[in-house]
């Protein structure tokens, strides 16, 4: 292995490391922040950021760590009192496969442009971590998901999943992403350059 290698690999590991704890960091920090009962994941913009520029193995990690603290943190815990192993295979597929294919989708597009690269990863990221989340409450929630609609006044669960339950955190998670990921890409490449 050559010097080269070996500092691009230690320089991967030690982003991989800052943003493995910024991960934890903000994603405890984000359960104060609340749209309805639950927590808004301010992780994405760092998970996005991470697999950009360290990879899509790295991307995954940190999705992985976002899904494990998601779960230490009681955010799942209304899932939890319905099916335990359904939400953890919910709450660790989502987060792994958010950050997984946010790098597949930057390492895809990063020859053409890496700014365009980084903002279909951003919106990657969230439709991902939603989409999961929806397919989990389908899966192992559904009868639950219908009375807490029907408890809020919603006709299906379909309307309550989509406005009840993740519509105002879908929008907030991708509009922070496609603002923030390639501002702080951008920011973090002009430092690397100096």
């Amino acid at each position: 292995m050559t010097k080269l290698n070996v500092k691009q690999k230690t320089e991967k590991m030690v982003l991989g490391a800052i943003f493995t704890a910024l991960v934890v960091v903000l994603q405890l920090m984000g359960s104060f922040i609340r749209f309805g009962p639950f927590s808004v994941s301010l992780v994405l913009v760092p998970i996005v950021i991470g697999a950009a520029l360290c990879g899509t193995k790295i991307g995954a990690w940190l999705g992985f760590v976002f899904g494990v603290t998601v779960l230490l943190s009681g955010d799942a815990a209304p899932f939890f009192a319905i099916d335990v192993l359904g939400t953890v295979l919910t709450v660790l597929l989502k987060g792994t496969l958010c950050g997984l294919c946010a790098g597949a989708v930057y390492s895809f597009f990063k020859n053409r442009n890496i700014y365009l690269a980084v903002i279909l990863s951003a919106i990657i990221c969230p439709i991902v971590n939603t989409g999961v989340f929806f397919l989990g409450c389908v899966a192992f929630f559904l009868e639950t998901i219908v009375a807490w609609g029907a408890a809020e006044g919603f006709k299906n669960a379909a309307t309550y999943m989509f406005i009840g339950l993740a519509g105002g955190n879908f929008i907030f998670e991708l509009l922070s992403n496609i603002i923030l990921a390639p501002v702080i890409l951008r920011i973090i490449s002009a430092v690397k350059k100096q």
